[in-house]
């Protein structure tokens, strides 16, 4: 994942100089031309979704950020140093596939001592998110290259009832976004069921096509009793 893709480019403006809370991030979208872009297409009822991962997998950020003039405005909680990722995930206004957005990945740094923590292995098929419990009940253990493949996901509360409705969160039952743990690309999967579909077991899926064969970490967020919560669990591609 570069800076570079599909004619668009990253510009930066404020990097992080610094973990904190509401670390402030300013950015460019620019065309082939150079002119910055300031129209995009809704994805997901927002017009630019932006990521913060840290190589390890361990801190996780999604936000939207606003546009001021032709520069797009954010800022993200960093609670520890180490080498990071931001991604912009936009879907221009010319697009010929709008079921696939851009996405420009720009590398970063914080500094100071960074506590690492192991990518979980992807035979732990059973997650917690605040007390709630996500499960992968779909049978396969290893996800083909370049196929598109269901992910199904069976969502408990935290006293163990299937969950029978979510709260629609980005126009969605739920949103997730993938990134391998090698190569830090990024990769959107999209929810199966309408907002509002009533989940049969409490099971939510997702559709996934994987470019790269790995390991993923991917990062399910979805809205359950007025709170988003956010569960991550990681899948092999071979």
């Amino acid at each position: 994942m570069s800076e570079v893709e599909s004619g668009y480019r990253f510009q930066r403006v404020v990097m992080p100089e610094g973990r904190g809370s509401a670390i402030p991030i300013a950015f460019r979208i620019l065309a082939a031309d150079g002119k910055p872009v300031t129209s995009l297409l809704d994805n997901q009822t927002k017009q630019m979704h932006f990521f913060v991962v840290r190589d390890d997998m361990n801190v996780f950020r999604h936000v939207h950020p606003t546009l001021d003039g032709d520069t797009w405005h954010t800022s993200v909680d960093l609670p520890d140093g180490g080498a990071y990722r931001m991604f912009a995930e936009f879907i221009p206004l010319d697009t010929k596939d709008p079921r696939h957005p851009v996405v420009l990945g720009v590398p970063f740094s914080v500094p100071g001592d960074t506590s690492l923590v192991p990518v979980p292995a992807p035979d732990a098929r059973t997650v917690t998110a605040t007390g709630y419990t996500v499960t992968r009940v779909d049978e396969a253990a290893t996800l083909p290259l370049l196929s598109e493949r269901a992910l199904r996901l069976a969502i408990r509360t935290p006293d163990g009832t299937p969950v029978e409705k979510l709260e629609s969160h980005l126009g969605a039952n739920g949103h997730m976004t993938g990134f391998h743990t090698m190569l830090l690309s990024a990769t959107h999967l999209h929810p199966v069921e309408p907002a509002g579909a009533p989940l049969i077991n409490g099971e939510l899926t997702f559709r996934a096509v994987f470019a790269e064969r790995g390991e993923y970490r991917l990062f399910l967020e979805f809205f359950h009793r007025g709170k988003l919560h956010t569960a991550a669990f990681t899948v092999a591609v071979g």
